[in-house]
């Protein structure tokens, strides 16, 4: 594995990371904030929805830096006694995994689509395009708002790993649409060079040609797009727990705290919102200006 890495990091794309100093930074803070919401359980002080441990005697405390703060509550506590600390790393926890799981559905709807009405052309590519067309008249958070608010009334009592999966599907549905028109314009290239013709006239299957051949060179603008895409699958959920329509009340995204923190923003407690919100923006920001990075080194023209 470390020869591995050391192989990328001799390569082009490995010597433009290395150079850039805002994809380092940007890099490092996604990588923080990862681990520790990867491993939150051991890295968050307390468990913050743990109800035996809640003490709404330490309800609303400011940060440690204040005189009224404790030390063993660093940013302070929340309307229920919960520790911020421990809260944002668990929100940052629910909010990753929500737009990752969303933006990997998304990219292989969205490129398995995008493959068969580039490919395949006639009525297929009509029908998906317009498809796209449609889903594209409406704003995507107004789609995953109606999806995410039927699902939830439909299954107001089902466990909360069913709402996880009605708000993973309302954020793919807004999703896909991008991926798909961005395979089908680069296949509607492919097809029509050397190589397919030749796999077609030594009779290979449509689909073992667009799997073994076309796909793997689609892949690059999908993975710049994947990138930017978790960013706006994060904000997106944040948004719907925001409005209420997100993730459950027992395990709260980041959208969540921020809600519940806007309660007591003009009260005086601004810490139960804004340092949820300063995590958003930190992986929102981050993730954001690595696209960014990797558009630029995988396109040719800058090199």
């Amino acid at each position: 594995m470390i020869a591995a890495l050391r192989h990328w990091l001799d390569s082009d794309i490995g010597y433009s990371f290395r150079s850039s100093p805002t994809a380092l930074v940007a890099a490092l803070i996604a990588l923080v904030c990862g681990i520790a919401a990867l491993f939150a359980p051991w890295v968050a002080p307390h468990n913050p929805f743990d109800l035996v441990t809640l003490e709404l005697a330490n309800a609303r405390l400011p940060p440690a830096w204040y005189a009224e703060g404790s030390k063993t509550f660093l940013l302070g506590t929340d309307d229920q006694g919960r520790d911020i600390l421990s809260a944002v790393i668990y929100g940052a926890r629910i909010s990753l995994a929500v737009g990752l799981a969303s933006v990997v559905l998304s990219v292989v709807v969205g490129v398995t689509l995008g493959l068969l009405a580039g490919y395949l052309g006639g009525w297929i590519d009509a029908f998906l395009m317009r498809l796209c067309d449609v889903m594209l008249s409406f704003p995507a958070i107004l789609v995953a708002l109606l999806i995410a608010g039927v699902g939830r009334a439909m299954f107001s009592n089902a466990h909360e790993t069913l709402a996880f999966g009605v708000l993973i599907l309302s954020i793919t549905l807004t999703g896909w649409v991008q991926y798909a028109r961005t395979v089908r314009g680069s296949t509607l290239v492919e097809r029509n060079k050397e190589y397919v013709q030749a796999a077609r006239v030594t009779g290979v299957s449509s689909l073992r040609i667009m799997r073994r051949h076309v796909l793997p060179n689609v892949l690059g603008p999908v993975l710049v797009l994947a990138t930017i895409h978790v960013a706006t699958a994060i904000i997106t959920e944040a948004t719907l727990s925001f409005l209420g329509v997100g993730a459950p009340p027992t395990s709260p995204s980041l959208g969540t705290l921020i809600r519940i923190g806007n309660d007591y923003l003009f009260s005086g407690e601004w810490w139960i919102t804004i340092f949820p919100g300063v995590m958003l923006v930190l992986i929102a920001l981050s993730v954001n200006l690595l696209g960014d990075w990797l558009r630029d080194a995988l396109n040719p023209r800058l090199r």
